[in-house]
């Protein structure tokens, strides 16, 4: 069943939406876990919901082969996770426990939403149990694309105010990033490149993290496969399932 949802931002005030998708066999009474997507820059809330596209229909699909409770956010798109875009995250999830028997909140995303996935992880990690991105990045300061709609998000540029990309670049906090991380990423993609992906990933490994997948398709540009997609999602909800349950889920 297919809902969108309407919500008054305790951010500011502003009128939100979101689409909520309960599974076939919800039962209320049963604890379910959510995915929630994060559309790329210049979409909306309805590209992971009903749109085409190979990332988008594997999340769909996986939902739906799991049972989640799948959700896709607007986001304040396009908002590379900025300080409205976080906290209307942060009381979505809120809301949704409230609402729901939820077990554990997984996250994805792709181009835009693939970086606001990882970010938003490293900024509220007790709040996040997997994460999987597909063609995102992991650092907002050396990234040179979508200038104008990142200094919006953030309220100035990264001359003006470092400290904010950098806390919301998850290459800088992998210490943070303690759920299980699977990430897609492309070699030829030029709108975001795979650098800042590659680099998180040896670092999580290097530090131990015991959860970590990254495919990486040299001979691609900005775009993930269906399989992949599927991949990346399936890793994160077989070690997330496989980890113990947080206290009070």
């Amino acid at each position: 069943m297919m809902t969108d949802v309407s919500f008054t931002s305790n951010f500011d005030g502003a009128e939100q939406k979101y689409v909520l998708f309960l599974p076939e066999s919800f039962e209320p009474d049963a604890a379910h876990d959510v995915l929630i997507a994060l559309h790329g820059s210049g979409s909306d809330r309805w590209q992971f919901a009903t749109q085409a596209g190979d990332e988008f229909q594997a999340a769909r699909d996986i939902a739906a082969e799991h049972n989640l409770i799948y959700v896709s956010p607007d986001y304040r798109g396009p908002s590379w996770m900025g300080p409205s875009a976080e906290a209307d995250m942060v009381q979505i999830i809120s809301e949704l426990k409230e609402t729901y028997l939820v077990s554990r909140v997984l996250l994805c995303g792709s181009s835009m939403g693939g970086a606001c996935s990882l970010s938003f992880a490293v900024l509220h990690p007790e709040l996040i149990d997997g994460v999987a991105s597909t063609n995102g990045l992991a650092n907002f300061l050396d990234y040179e694309n979508f200038q104008e709609a990142m200094q919006k998000s953030y309220g100035g540029t990264k001359d003006e105010i470092p400290l904010e990309y950098k806390n919301r670049s998850a290459e800088y906090w992998p210490e943070k990033l303690t759920m299980p991380i699977g990430m897609a990423v492309s070699g030829k993609d030029t709108i975001v490149p795979p650098d800042s992906v590659r680099r998180l990933a040896k670092v999580l490994e290097i530090i131990g993290h015991p959860d970590v997948m990254l495919v990486y398709r040299p001979e691609l540009g900005h775009e993930t496969s269906y399989a992949d997609a599927r991949a990346v999602l399936e890793f994160i909800l077989e070690k997330s399932a496989a980890r113990p349950r947080r206290p009070g889920s």
